[in-house]
């Protein structure tokens, strides 16, 4: 028979809060843990591991092995069983641990007689401060309320650690767990500025001070009291919403509410309750243990979840606390951060108050990075810990388009910072002059700018902007951002206002693109291998062709006595393009028949994501009326190059001979085969790539409206027939970018790309 626990966990922790509350050394109290915690699990051996600097494990207290080995013990990340719980956060229970591939042989620790081994993560806020195991001789499976025993005062000696309990944390020699010293970030620049203000944080971390209950059944009764308070304020939410695409949106209420009436996530909270935890204690811990599953997983959409889950249990943190929502009082200086977040959580923001915008994770692509585009937000993503790294309040300095965040600045950063924000302000003045000024160059070619949208807040910036008209607008937000589908009067309205505001310059209105990483919240989505190259945009359209049929309707009766502009994204094969335009041809007929008003002239287009298609354009161009190359997936897909994942996103350039070979190729062909062909993406908003896009032939290029001005400027500084001969000869080369000599020819020739 294997020992058992002499004492209870409730026990176990009423000692260790006494163990902290001495006032003795770091040192002793960490000796008078193991030996107390050794004890209670009746186990010959326990010992504390924490962080060291490069994320080495150093052995900082034990009670039976060799006491010599302590501060001289060390592992490197992910090396031996402690490692291995380090790296996966997760708990480690072997009954024969030598045996083990992972095992690590220390012969100054003396451990050669112990077999089982029970090793949990000590976890706080998604960072692992450190690991704390237990062994014993006789090898042996430890049990599973042993396991949670262990968790749980793993989580309570996170947090100590964490806040100085025990030793000030920059004793650790880790630069990222250190909570006062000035921080500076490299993420990705997704929308321009340069803002300096006080950190606003996006649902605000509670801090957990009490963890240790003195009445688990009174903290029963709080934790259940403030999970019914949770589902009510998110049924209400719900009940008294209406869809609102100027602020007051549900992108993610209603996950919450499945989530909120979750039993399994109810029940973990509760039996980590009965562990000794306090109600706050137990919503962490829980939280956290999800947090450290879901980072290692690759699906996107789990991830969102796990967004959401962080989200809800923050509200029930709230609810527990008695705080309210502070977003109601951010400051006029705010710069928001935030782990992630959707693009109508966004909108509740006061734009008045709001100077800029960093997330941990959002793409290029993403909704949540098109809307803060649209509101001229500064906007830098893949901010690895900034939210654990920020404090409510704190300096920070963000530039849009280099990426840097400086977190706690020094006063010269700030200067530096302000003196570009003024010099920006002054270009953004230079802009507006030439807002109604064609972009025609210098020989006399004109290139049309449009813009892209996909709110009704974006059209303002039609004309605030001087855009030719509006070259891609993503309809697929509209249904996102709400708990339901939009009712088919609801979409002629929102694609009315639309038009009418567009006046007489054209509008080109994509097709639902849904799939990949934007899922309806109310709609059934299959996992995927790779959502990406899966079931989406035309492809869902074609095997739900009502849904296709119901939103042509829309535009049809929206545009009645105008030209309605159509465009079906993801097209990869000349049929596919076949088949959806005979749907949009019958629901055309149908208005004919029923006596309907119709629009002027219907065209349709295809947008070229596929690289297959642009093999196929004399035969696409016999039944498209336009073509619009989609340079973000066309590019990813033909480098073979997930953008959202940093590891490899910049690893190619937009800018390499192969995709300017590429690009070139499609605009030749749509010519010779007597086709209109624009670009919309990324590279079209940035004066250098823009530089090279004309010079490749194309005269309509699609971009965020706060680009249009300077790639105004850049082209009516610009010589086409030079640059044409320019990058023509370029196209040969075997660079990996050809962004230096490009923009060595620009300084040469006074092209002006800022």
């Amino acid at each position: 028979m294997p020992p058992v626990a002499t004492g209870g966990p409730r026990t176990l922790l009423r000692r260790l809060r006494e163990i902290m509350a001495e006032q003795t050394s770091a040192q002793m109290r960490l000796d008078k843990l193991v030996t107390v915690i050794a004890a209670n699990m009746v186990a010959e051996v326990c010992s504390i591991y924490l962080r060291r600097a490069g994320k080495a494990l150093e052995l900082f207290a034990t009670e039976g092995l060799n006491p010599a080995a302590v501060h001289r013990t060390r592992m490197k990340a992910g090396e031996g069983l402690v490692g291995l719980v380090a790296e996966t956060g997760e708990p480690v229970n072997l009954s024969d641990a030598p045996s083990h591939p992972h095992f690590s042989y220390r012969p100054e620790t003396g451990e050669d007689p112990y077999h089982s081994f029970l090793g949990v993560p000590i976890v706080r806020g998604g960072q692992v401060f450190g690991v704390l195991t237990v062994q014993n001789r006789a090898s042996r499976q430890y049990a599973e309320e042993e396991v949670e025993a262990l968790q749980t005062v793993a989580m309570v000696l996170a947090e100590v650690v964490a806040q100085g309990g025990l030793f000030n944390v920059a004793e650790l020699d880790e630069p990222d767990l250190s909570p006062e010293r000035p921080r500076k970030f490299r993420g990705e620049g997704l929308s321009e500025g340069v803002a300096v203000g006080h950190v606003f944080l996006h649902e605000p971390r509670v801090l957990v001070e009490r963890m240790i209950a003195d009445n688990p059944q009174e903290e029963l009764i709080r934790l259940e009291t403030a999970i019914g308070a949770l589902r009510d304020s998110v049924d209400q939410m719900l009940d008294s919403s209406e869809l609102d695409l100027t602020g007051e949106s549900r992108e993610v209420i209603e996950t919450y509410r499945l989530f909120a009436h979750d039993q399994g996530w109810r029940q973990r909270m509760r039996d980590a309750v009965r562990t000794g935890l306090t109600a706050e204690a137990a919503v962490e811990r829980v939280q956290d243990e999800m947090r450290l599953r879901v980072s290692r997983l690759n699906d996107p959409v789990l991830r969102e979840r796990a967004h959401d889950l962080d989200d809800l249990a923050r509200r029930l943190l709230r609810h527990l606390s008695g705080d309210g929502n502070k977003a109601a009082n951010m400051p006029k200086d705010s710069v928001l951060l935030a782990r992630a977040m959707g693009p109508a959580e966004l909108l509740d923001y006061r734009r008045d108050h709001l100077h800029a915008l960093v997330l941990e994770e959002a793409a290029t692509t993403s909704h949540v990075a098109i809307v803060a585009r649209a509101m001229g937000l500064p906007l830098v993503s893949g901010v690895d810990e900034i939210t654990d790294a920020a404090r409510a309040g704190d300096l920070v300095a963000i530039d849009g388009e280099s990426g840097e965040v400086h977190l706690r600045p020094a006063e010269e950063i700030v200067a530096a910072f302000e003196a570009k924000r003024t010099l920006r302000a002054h270009r953004v003045a230079q802009y507006a002059e030439v807002r109604d000024l064609p972009a025609v160059t210098r020989d006399g070619v004109h290139i049309r700018l449009m813009m892209n949208a996909g709110l009704l807040l974006d059209v303002p910036h039609l004309h605030e902007s001087g855009a030719d008209g509006i070259g891609l607008f993503r309809t697929e937000l509209q249904f996102m951002i709400g708990e339901t589908m939009p009712r088919l009067s609801d979409q002629i309205e929102f694609y009315s206002q639309i038009i009418d505001a567009a006046g007489d310059k054209p509008v080109v209105f994509r097709t639902l693109d849904l799939g990949g990483d934007k899922v309806l919240p109310y709609a059934r989505w299959e996992r995927e291998e790779n959502p990406a190259l899966g079931w989406r945009a035309i492809r869902i359209a074609l095997d739900r062709p009502a849904l296709l049929r119901y939103q042509v309707r829309a535009l049809l009766t929206a545009s009645a006595g105008k030209v309605l502009r159509i465009l079906l994204p993801m097209v990869s094969d000349v049929s596919e393009f076949n088949q959806a335009r005979a749907l949009v041809d019958r629901e055309t007929e149908r208005m004919r028949l029923l006596v309907l008003p119709q629009p002027r002239q219907v065209l349709v287009g295809a947008m070229l994501e596929v690289p297959a298609l642009a093999f196929m354009l004399p035969q696409i161009m016999r039944s498209a009326d336009f073509v619009s190359i989609g340079s973000n997936d066309l590019l990813s897909l033909a480098f073979a190059v997930d953008r959202t994942n940093p590891r490899v996103a910049r690893r190619y350039d937009m800018l390499h001979p192969a995709a300017l070979t590429l690009i070139r190729q499609i605009v030749r062909s749509a010519t010779e085969a007597g086709g209109e062909v624009s670009l919309c993406g990324e590279m079209a908003g940035r004066p250098l790539d823009a530089m090279a896009l004309v010079g490749l032939g194309l005269r309509t290029l699609s971009m965020s409206p706060g680009n249009i001005g300077p790639v105004k400027m850049m082209i009516r500084s610009l010589n086409y027939g030079e640059v044409s001969q320019f990058v023509e000869r370029l196209c040969g080369r075997a660079d990996h970018s050809l962004r230096s000599r490009l923009a060595a020819f620009a300084a040469e020739r006074g092209v002006v790309l800022k």
